[in-house]
């Protein structure tokens, strides 16, 4: 606990120092390209209701695919999105082990969850939706996301990168994961955070 409170308050002294002018500058050059996501920079994260009194957190830490942009024609563009169900975290292995298990993601029968976009439509050059085909266990449903552009430039290492925030909200009962419904919420908020580096 000790540690935990330690790390929090380190996020929010840098956070913090971000938001007091400390030099940070969100990046805003040229997005067009195509990108492979940094598995190192990337997560998928989801907010779930639980027993009525809280949004609990969970992630999936490890993340792979690629995107394009294209500045002039952003509906040609496309997103692939590959996440291994065995990198589920909540931050206590019990419950990692029964969640992966038969009566949530049911990991081993349904080792993977996928996007694959049907088309990016954006409102301005930072702010748009994202629309695709979401694969989870075994399940394949239509989605749209709220996405927005952070930013893209130059890399220390000679790379060009470029990042997006995407939300939307879905419900597992769709994806056939009916457990425990009068306890777990349905509806899932799903956040993800994409780092891509120009190929």
């Amino acid at each position: 606990m000790k540690k935990a409170l330690l790390s929090l308050a380190a996020a929010l002294a840098f956070y913090g120092g971000l938001a007091n002018g400390d030099g940070y500058k969100v990046q805003k050059d040229n997005p067009s390209g195509t990108f492979q996501i940094d598995p190192v920079h990337s997560v998928v994260q989801f907010w779930i209701g639980h027993l009525g009194v809280s949004e609990f957190p969970g992630r999936f830490d490890a993340i792979s695919g690629s995107f394009t942009f294209d500045a002039a024609h952003p509906s040609s563009d496309k997103v692939l999105v590959e996440v291994p169900m065995e990198s589920l975290d909540t931050n206590f292995d019990k419950r990692n082990k029964d969640l992966l298990g038969p009566d949530f993601f049911n990991a081993r029968q349904f080792p993977k969850m996928t996007f694959t976009s049907t088309s990016v439509k954006m409102k301005n050059a930072d702010e748009g939706e994202l629309s695709g085909n979401l694969t989870l266990h075994g399940v394949t449903k239509p989605v749209t996301f709220s996405l927005r552009h952070v930013g893209a430039g130059p890399d220390p290492w000679g790379g060009y990168r470029s990042g997006y925030v995407a939300e939307t909200v879905i419900h597992r009962s769709d994806f056939g994961m009916n457990y425990m419904l009068n306890g777990i919420a349905d509806a899932v908020k799903v956040q993800l955070n994409i780092e891509g580096k120009r190929q």
